[in-house]
């Protein structure tokens, strides 16, 4: 090791300590910057915690510094998650709707006693060159952007954006999720 390296460790201990805990000193300074680089960045927390101050949400230039702000990211947070919920159905019952091509695929089995039963198999299915697939397959890229999005802010621990999340996924299933039918098809078999 080189003798810069060191003396770049401890400008990084000595900036860390002049600074609140959520904040560190710089990045990476005497590695491959030329070591005179000082950027601040923000520690992921780890533990779940109650604050409103410097809460980096997604962006690096989205930071939650007041009450007004953690409500309105709150509230964002919260339609969000509810949208995901909706967004689930609604793909659901586009894809129930726009059911394209039912195949039903019999087949002789044995039975007891030496006889022979016809099992049916319904196969249910869309073309893949259609509107209404490239509909699903929009919308399912929509969906697995809101949940990672969804997913990254629980991950900033932060309990009241945790709430959020939890919230707005439980109000969006209440809403969305008794139009859900189940269909209970008899002549069909658990294998």
């Amino acid at each position: 090791m080189s003798m810069s390296h060191d003396h770049s460790h401890h400008v990084h201990q000595g900036s860390m300590a002049t600074m609140p805990p959520a904040v560190t000193g710089s990045h990476g300074g005497g590695h491959g910057e030329g070591g005179g680089g000082n950027h601040e960045m923000m520690m992921m927390q780890m533990t779940f915690y109650f604050d409103y101050r410097n809460v980096e949400l997604l962006f690096s230039g989205l930071v939650i510094n007041s009450p007004g702000g953690m409500v309105g990211a709150c509230i964002v947070i919260f339609l969000m998650a509810v949208f995901y919920e909706g967004l689930k159905i609604g793909r659901e019952y586009l894809l129930r709707r726009n059911q394209v091509s039912v195949r039903y695929n019999s087949m002789p089995v044995p039975g007891p006693d030496g006889t022979v039963l016809m099992e049916t198999h319904k196969t249910v299915g869309q073309r893949m060159l259609s509107l209404a697939h490239l509909l699903q397959t929009a919308l399912h890229i929509i969906q697995v952007v809101v949940s990672y999005f969804l997913m990254l802010v629980f991950m900033t621990f932060n309990g009241y954006l945790c709430i959020a999340v939890a919230a707005g996924a439980g109000v969006g299933y209440f809403l969305f999720s008794w139009k859900k039918a189940v269909v209970v098809d008899i002549t069909e078999h658990c294998h």
